[in-house]
């Protein structure tokens, strides 16, 4: 394999693919990206067998077709350091080898027939576009789990039916659900279970950038793939039971309340300055008007913040971890209001932008 590389193109292609490179792992293979050089394109994979990619890298000079291994890490290295627009690579089995217009670097590589397969897209999918997707990744991705309980929501839930896919994501402490449209197909996925491992959405994430780019979701029994212009990510699905989150979204409320997303977010950022580590709290105060935030850090002090809003029923106290309604703040346009549905300050609380947007959070006590 014989290729001449734009610089920066290559070092951002090897910068998506090395995001699905193996961290740890008794291949060594799988520390190293494979390059596949055909008429005016490269093609850069890479996976640590649960997760993997696919990049193709267009208007590259290929003198001479082939494959190679390629150890991303002196390869990123090398293309940060250099100074040079374009790059030339000359690889094979034994040895890969990287020329700028003063220096050459020569490092070991391996046999390209070794690197796992990638599956690639086929059958059937919906599509949606990269607008849409991205929205809705942004506000389910921060509610997932960090660590693995009985139940898998280290994934993110993945439904798609009547023109319409969802995801869903908890921690078990709050609850994401974001609908989104979808160019389904009659009859796909029906009766099937899709958790998508959190790790592989956030790279697909990352390689959405035209908004009316349409975007192709295979969801099958096992595994699932996405394909956008460039890239192609294949995942693992994680195995297990979903809880049931269509139960636990409460159907009535005594209260509802319309509150600006800017101004919500600000307050509560201010009234979280005085919590500390053991009083992570934040007591949300409905009455008269107005919301009062109040927080208490055993050492840190006390805060009271105020914000006018469109309320005059009865007083409601519930108290929030700052953060879990924060974060929800933030994937939201600063313009926007979200309309906040309350029973009284022991039951959850269910935040909702629009018909396509919910958010649920357990209050402390």
């Amino acid at each position: 394999m014989l290729v001449k590389c734009q610089r920066d193109a290559l070092l951002m292609a090897c910068q998506v693919v090395g995001t699905a490179v193996a961290s740890r792992t008794t291949k060594p293979i799988l520390s190293s990206i494979k390059a596949v050089a055909d008429k005016n394109s490269l093609t850069l994979l890479a996976t640590d067998l649960e997760v993997a990619i696919r990049y193709e890298l267009k208007g590259i000079s290929v003198d001479q077709p082939g494959e190679a291994i390629l150890p991303i890490g002196r390869l990123v290295s090398i293309l940060r350091e250099s100074p040079d627009t374009e790059i030339v690579i000359d690889a094979d089995q034994r040895r890969a080898r990287v020329f700028t217009t003063s220096s050459e670097f020569e490092m070991p590589s391996e046999d390209p027939n070794e690197f796992p397969p990638i599956p690639l897209m086929e059958g059937q999918y919906h599509e949606l576009s990269a607008g849409v997707l991205r929205q809705l990744i942004r506000r389910t991705a921060f509610a997932v789990g960090k660590d693995n309980t009985k139940y898998a929501i280290t994934a993110i839930l993945w439904e798609v039916e009547d023109g319409k896919a969802r995801l869903v994501a908890t921690d078990t402490r709050r609850l994401a659900v974001a609908t989104g449209v979808a160019n389904v197909e009659a009859g796909e996925n029906k009766g099937h279970t899709h958790l998508v491992p959190v790790k592989a959405v956030q790279i697909l994430e990352r390689n959405l950038h035209d908004d009316l780019e349409l975007v192709k979701v295979a969801l099958r029994p096992n595994e699932v793939i996405f394909q956008t212009e460039k890239a192609m990510i294949y995942s693992r699905l994680l195995e297990g039971r979903y809880p049931p989150y269509q139960q636990i979204l409460p159907k009535k409320s005594t209260a509802k309340i319309h509150l600006a997303v800017d101004a919500l977010l600000s307050s509560v950022r201010q009234a979280a300055i005085m919590t500390d580590d053991e009083t992570k709290r934040v007591s949300f105060i409905f009455h008269n008007k107005k919301l009062i935030l109040q927080a208490q850090g055993a050492t840190t002090g006390k805060s009271k913040v105020e914000m006018p809003i469109p309320y005059d029923g009865e007083e409601i106290r519930i108290d929030f971890d700052p953060n879990y309604v924060a974060d929800m703040l933030k994937v939201l346009d600063p313009k926007d209001e979200v309309l906040l549905e309350l029973t009284d300050g022991q039951k959850p609380a269910l935040f909702k932008h629009g018909t396509d947007y919910q958010y649920l959070v357990m209050p402390l006590t």
